[in-house]
């Protein structure tokens, strides 16, 4: 029962650490701004966590993972590098929604991290940006993308485009994740392929 009530305020901690984190900011929150969102003394955290940092390493590293575990098998698998994309762009919205507030910490505070910690997640960006890249190059090699793309750029523009979600979308807002995703993955497939725009596959 200790372990489990150890383990509850843990994620607690977490929750409220990336809440703060992406709302003010990592150099904006103070462990005594997390602990007091929690009902705890400054000094208390401690017997939780062993650093500010170790929870913004935590929250980035979690949803780091999170994003790579749910593209690498859609790249993978044997689908047309049109449905590959519509579900890379559904996949990579549903980990923003579901983790809104670790996705903006892992979008705009992962350069707090320490060198050695910063450099761990470059590189899981730099993996998933080239599964994104794969994909549109598996696109233009089957004659359904332009050939024409700027494939580097194209990515970066896209990403970019929903890691905004995390900072706009409302979960009682007037569109779901679903829809969301729906309109996204139709604009850039517009966007991509050689065909009429109006004939977007599914």
């Amino acid at each position: 029962m200790a372990r489990r009530s150890q383990g509850d305020r843990r994620k607690t901690i977490l929750r409220v650490a990336g809440r703060l984190f992406s709302q003010r900011g990592y150099y904006g929150t103070s462990i005594r701004d997390i602990a007091g969102a929690i009902r705890l003394q400054g000094g208390s955290l401690y017997a939780h966590i062993a650093s500010k940092e170790e929870l913004l390493w935590e929250i980035v590293e979690e949803a780091a993972q999170a994003f790579l575990s749910s593209l690498e098998p859609i790249v993978r698998s044997e689908r047309s590098p049109v449905e590959k994309l519509r579900l890379a762009v559904a996949t990579h919205l549903q980990v923003v929604t579901e983790r809104q507030d670790a996705a903006v910490v892992f979008n705009h505070e992962w350069k707090a991290l320490s060198p050695k910690r910063r450099a761990d997640i470059l590189a899981r960006r730099d993996a998933y940006e080239a599964l994104f890249r794969e994909i549109l190059r598996e696109g233009i090699e089957a004659g359904v993308f332009r050939a024409d793309l700027n494939v580097p750029l194209i990515t970066r523009f896209i990403l970019t485009a929903l890691n905004g979600v995390a900072v706009w979308y409302r979960p009682k807002g007037p569109l779901s994740p679903e829809q969301i995703a729906e309109a996204f993955a139709d604009w850039a497939i517009r966007g991509l392929q050689i065909c009429n725009p109006a004939e977007v596959p599914r």
